[in-house]
C-alpha cells in the first residue's frame, strides 16, 4: 500500500492510494485517512489505482467522509478504480459520497 500526497492548484491536499483497500491493510489506511481528514480542510482522494476493495475499505471511506463532515472539512473522491466503483455502487452509496463516478472511455461498465 502506497500513499502519495500533493497539493492541488485549489489548495486542497490530494492523496493517491496505490494498492488494495482491504482488511489486510485497514489499520494503516485508517490512520492515514483520519490524520489527513482532521488536519486538511479540503482533501481529495484519488482512488483510481486501488486494485481491490472489500467491506473494510468501504467502511474506512465512510468513516473518513463522516469525520470530514464532523470537522466541517471537505472530502472528495476524485478518482475511482473499477473495484472502488463496484463496491460503492453495490452498497448504493454514490449519493452519500456525492462525487461523480467517472468511467474512463474504453473501460467496460
Amino acid at each position: 500500500m502506497e500513499f502519495a500526497t500533493q497539493t492541488t492548484t485549489e489548495g486542497a491536499a490530494r492523496i493517491t492510494v496505490d494498492g488494495d483497500m482491504t482488511i489486510y491493510n485497514a489499520a494503516e489506511i485508517k490512520q492515514r485517512l483520519i490524520d489527513a481528514v482532521q488536519t486538511v480542510p479540503i482533501l481529495e482522494l484519488d482512488l483510481s489505482h486501488v486494485g481491490e476493495m472489500d467491506t473494510s475499505g468501504f467502511q474506512l471511506l465512510a468513516l473518513a467522509k463522516r469525520e470530514s463532515l464532523r470537522q466541517d472539512h471537505v472530502l472528495r473522491i476524485v478518482g475511482h478504480s473499477p473495484a472502488v466503483r463496484e463496491v460503492i455502487e453495490f452498497f448504493n452509496m454514490v449519493a452519500f459520497f456525492g462525487d461523480p463516478l467517472v468511467i474512463p472511455a474504453g473501460e467496460p461498465h
